[in-house]
């Protein structure tokens, strides 16, 4: 049974920084992980994802504003958050799938999700 625990939300200021981790509770390493977020009243949208070549794609709301990371000998996945804004506000949850990224990550192709962990910007 695959577990995904994510921590590292919070509070913070408009213009602020949060950094997101996401430990998985197994070995191996998925073929790609990406982080997804869900603003009340909204869909979920994949905010960035990274695959088994390290290869990136992010959505253009969060282009050069957050980085994704993974560590394989740790199988954790990271999400550095800068210049947060009020529309940042959402509830971040890691996902983990098979093959590679596509430009705007889909949910339907992921297979393993975390509970979720909630980043208000103010």
């Amino acid at each position: 049974h695959v577990q995904l625990v994510e921590s590292g939300g919070g509070s913070v200021q408009a213009g602020g920084s949060l950094r997101l981790s996401c430990a998985a509770s197994v070995s191996y390493s998925f073929g790609k992980m990406a982080w997804f977020r869900q603003a009340p009243g909204k869909e979920r949208e994949g905010v960035a994802c990274i695959d088994s070549n390290g290869d990136t794609t992010y959505a253009d709301s969060v282009k050069g504003r957050f980085t994704i990371s993974k560590d394989n000998a740790k199988n954790t996945l990271d999400l550095r958050m800068n210049s947060l804004s009020p529309e940042d506000t959402a509830v971040y949850y890691c996902a983990a799938g098979w093959g590679y990224c596509k430009p705007v990550p889909r949910a339907a192709e992921f297979l393993h999700w975390g509970q979720g962990t909630q980043v208000t910007v103010s």
